[in-house]
């Protein structure tokens, strides 16, 4: 298998040396960064229809971890349009935080069409370090889609923790490598390289709940799933929360 993974990359990559050039030259990270929001905003409202029932189970204890004065501060990492708002509690207050400037203006539309949540600040950082974030402002940290594309998994757990406040939680879903001796397994390998050039650095053969039980969380609930989703190679799933 190994072999013919290797002669099937080889022969893709060929296909896209165009994109290479690019991304070789810096052209094409700049390029990415200015058009992924547009291409995000169609592929956000396709997601969320396909998996609104579970984005509405996985965020329907949200409220519990409000703070002592009942108001829940929540802090969206990797926001990018806003996609998740709809399905946060009313009267929340978010901080988003994503490292392309270029959602920004994507996000203002989201505001507006979610009055129910209250807006506290958009910041443009990586998730590695958050430090415009106070240590143990936040009762709850959302990560959606994230963990694919970060550079360094645990680096940004250990921010998520720093930014929640003691009992605070840390809610993800996210797509994740399939099971090894699956034909889905076998093209993820073929098509990452690839992949991660057309979708912003997104990977395909992440083991991401490796990182998420090794974080410092005293209290973690994660589940495994086939998401009703179009895209046979992203089906495999993860969801769930932990608690600091």
């Amino acid at each position: 298998m190994a072999l013919t993974i290797f002669i099937l990359r080889l022969a893709i990559s060929i296909l896209a040396s165009p994109i290479y050039l690019l991304n070789l030259l810096g052209l094409w990270s700049w390029l990415c960064k200015k058009m992924f929001p547009y291409l995000m905003v169609r592929l956000s409202v396709k997601y969320n229809e396909e998996m609104v029932s579970k984005k509405r189970e996985l965020f329907s204890n949200l409220k519990e971890f409000a703070g002592p004065s009942g108001k829940l501060s929540l802090l969206e990492l990797g926001c990018g349009t806003g996609a998740n708002f709809k399905f946060f509690p009313p009267g929340c207050s978010v901080t988003c935080v994503d490292p392309n400037p270029n959602f920004e203006k994507f996000l203002i539309k989201s505001i507006a069409e979610n009055r129910h949540l209250q807006f506290e600040r958009f910041v443009v950082a990586a998730g590695e370090n958050m430090h415009q974030v106070a240590d143990g402002s936040m009762d709850v940290v959302v990560c959606t889609l994230v963990l694919c594309s970060v550079e360094n998994q645990e680096r940004i757990l250990q921010e998520v923790c720093r930014v929640l406040r003691p009992g605070g939680a840390f809610y993800f879903m996210e797509h994740v490598v399939a099971e090894r001796s699956t034909w889905n397994y076998f093209w993820q390998q073929v098509l990452d390289p690839v992949w991660y050039l057309l979708f912003d650095g997104c990977n395909l053969t992440r083991e991401s709940w490796k990182a998420v039980e090794k974080a410092s969380f005293s209290k973690l609930k994660l589940q495994h799933l086939q998401a009703p989703v179009s895209w046979e190679l992203v089906r495999p799933h993860i969801y769930g929360y932990a608690v600091k």
